[in-house]
This record gives structure tokens, C-alpha cells and sequence, in this order.
């Protein structure tokens, strides 16, 4: 059982611990820090990253410590590409209700999955080979 994040080159492992999403958040921050992107860019992929990992936490992998989330990060042609994957169910996103709708805006959930659209340029969500969530995000940030 994974008990702390392993990081390999531009990849982390995070155990299912709510605790460690800051590692996460410090690891993405520190790679896009290492190519100089912008504070501004680099605080919106945090978000969304951060955000997209606990849900698989939380909502994929139910917070078994048996289980990890992997956060993947690539660069190229100006972008930046971060594949984050649970060990849970597949989340369909067909089942996300509008977090603007009247009956949802007082809801304390359901509005990660709008915030990380509007602050992502690509958005993909696809069931994990394996099983569980695949969450594909791609930003531009030159």
C-alpha cells in the first residue's frame, strides 16, 4: 500500500488521502514554474488539477488508502497536457447537473466539473483502462 506521493520525472502517485491534494497542487505549481509560465495560468491548472484529483479521491476511489490517483504532466507545442486517473467507477459526465440551474445553485457540490471547463481550453473524460476515471486536461500556456 502506497502510504506517501511517489514522483517519477513529470509523473506523481498519490495515495486516496484527502490530506495529500496539497502535494499534488505543489507539484503541478513546481513543473509549470519550471518552464516560466505565468502565475496567472499556473493558478488556474493548479485549480483545476487539484480540483480533478480529489474528485477522484473522494468521489472515485471512496478514499480506499488502497487505492492511488495518478497525475501525469506533458508539454508540447505550447501546451501543456495533464492526464489524472482513479482506481474508482467511471464517473459519466452525462450525469452532471448545471450548478446554474435554480434548484442546484444552492447545492454545496457539483461545480468542479463546470470551473476546470471554463478554465481549461480541452476538457475529456473517459473510463480508465482497468477500470475507473480517466481526466484529460489541456491548457495552453504560451
Amino acid at each position: 500500500m502506497l502510504r506517501k506521493p511517489e514522483i517519477k520525472g513529470d509523473t506523481i502517485v498519490v495515495p486516496s488521502d484527502p490530506n495529500l491534494i496539497g502535494e499534488i497542487d505543489e507539484f503541478v505549481e513546481s513543473r509549470l514554474r519550471s518552464r516560466q509560465v505565468d502565475d496567472s495560468i499556473i493558478a488556474d491548472i493548479a485549480i483545476c488539477a487539484t480540483e480533478i484529483a480529489n474528485n477522484g479521491i473522494i468521489h472515485g476511489n471512496k478514499e480506499d488508502p488502497e487505492k492511488t490517483v495518478t497525475l501525469a504532466m506533458s508539454f508540447s507545442g505550447g501546451e501543456v497536457t495533464i492526464v489524472i486517473t482513479d482506481q474508482g467507477n467511471y464517473f459519466n459526465p452525462e450525469t452532471i447537473e448545471n450548478p446554474l440551474d435554480d434548484k442546484n445553485l444552492l447545492r454545496e457540490v457539483g461545480r468542479g466539473i463546470f470551473i476546470v471547463r471554463s478554465l481549461m481550453d480541452r476538457l475529456e473524460i473517459t473510463p480508465a483502462n482497468g477500470g475507473g476515471t480517466t481526466v484529460t486536461l489541456v491548457k495552453k500556456i504560451t
